[in-house]
């Protein structure tokens, strides 16, 4: 047995997952976390669970992260119940050990945790259907309409800052500044456009401060391949990934998945002549998302939805190029230049949505009740 095996052996027993045998399949395309599928047999029957290693360099509170974990999808739940709905394979379930935890310390840089597997799902990591792009939207609005009587108080802020575009974009700078790998020189160009474009990256901030645009429980984290999709009818089953539920902007929601979603491209295409905004991936997003959420969002959160994917993005640029100037300490990379081309990538969608600014508030405008 390899030492991974040993190691996913030892973490499926923490949570009393009995088997005779197990086969892994890993999955590659997150950018933080180890995610395993675990097939397991037990006395002649079969099942699946998928068992996570949390990054925590990147979550350095992974017990308050499986704390705001457990209430979420525990208020989910209860509303599933309420309306007469099997919450299972809806919302997800992570297995507790024999005390009550919800996650397991292997050692201090070891934290796994598992949940059931939701069968006949698949991630897609772009979207080609605009119906089922139309279903992942309607998910993801669901998702804040379930929680939106949730009481924020309840949830500790694991990462502060998280999404506040002046802060990654102040982060960012300092690193350029400081340059500590001798790489600032090949970001200035991209340093010179954000700083051009400060008074329109500050305003979703602006108004949160300014109380016009309120705090609501956000996925902050969005990604197409956040949802669970069945694999035979398009429709979307669960919303997955939950480390980053926190207190957030609406529009921070919608902008980020119009950012990976909508993309003609892969988010770190290398060829920017590429990259562009597809306005019909992007109308299917906004036609599933936005009647939800006008259900329960001011008419000022509903008016800032096209200016959050421009925001988002350009944060994400921000991002990428602070960990490329850092020396790639943060996100994932498969070459050296893998965040430099990321960064590069999205910046040039950050600047087609502008030429498609208009176009994309009046799509939105069409599905606001």
């Amino acid at each position: 047995m390899s030492d991974n095996s040993r190691k996913i052996s030892l973490a499926l027993k923490q949570f009393g997952v009995k088997f005779d045998s197990f086969r892994v399949e890993t999955f590659h395309s997150g950018h933080i976390n180890s995610t395993h599928k675990v097939d397991i047999r037990y006395r002649g029957k079969s099942d699946s669970f998928v068992l996570q290693r949390i990054n925590t360099y990147v979550f350095p509170d992974p017990v308050g992260i499986m704390a705001n974990i457990d209430k979420v999808t525990g208020h989910i739940r209860s509303k599933l119940i309420a309306e007469g709905k099997d919450p299972a394979g809806k919302v997800l379930e992570f297995l507790k050990r024999p005390d009550g935890t919800n996650y397991y310390f292997e050692d201090r840089e070891s934290f796994w945790r598992v949940y059931r597997y939701v069968p006949e799902t698949v991630t897609y990591d772009q979207a080609e259907d605009p119906v089922v792009l139309q279903n992942a939207g309607r998910a993801f609005g669901l998702f804040q309409k379930q929680l939106c009587d949730f009481p924020m108080d309840q949830l500790k802020d694991t990462m502060p800052n998280f999404h506040n575009t002046p802060v990654r974009m102040q982060n960012f700078f300092e690193a350029f500044s400081e340059d500590p790998v001798g790489r600032a020189a090949e970001v200035r160009k991209e340093f010179e456009i954000l700083k051009e474009n400060e008074a329109l990256w500050s305003q979703l901030e602006k108004g949160r401060a300014e109380g016009k645009i309120p705090l609501r429980v956000t996925h902050n984290d969005t990604k197409y391949n956040n949802i669970l999709i069945h694999e035979k009818t398009g429709e979307a089953v669960c919303v997955i990934d939950l480390d980053t539920v926190t207190p957030g902007l609406c529009a921070y929601d919608f902008g980020d998945a119009i950012r990976f979603s909508a993309n003609r491209c892969a988010e770190d295409e290398p060829d920017t002549e590429k990259v562009s905004l597809d306005l019909e991936l992007y109308e299917a997003f906004a036609s599933g998302f936005i009647p939800v959420c006008s259900e329960f969002c001011t008419k000022a959160e509903l008016e800032s939805l096209a200016l959050g994917a421009v925001t988002m993005t350009f944060e994400l640029v921000a991002r990428f190029l602070e960990d490329y100037v850092r020396g790639d300490k943060y996100f994932k990379i498969h070459h050296s230049e893998h965040n430099l081309e990321r960064g590069r990538s999205q910046l040039a969608l950050a600047l087609d949505m502008l030429k498609k600014l208009d176009r994309m508030e009046e799509i939105n405008l069409k599905y606001r009740a």
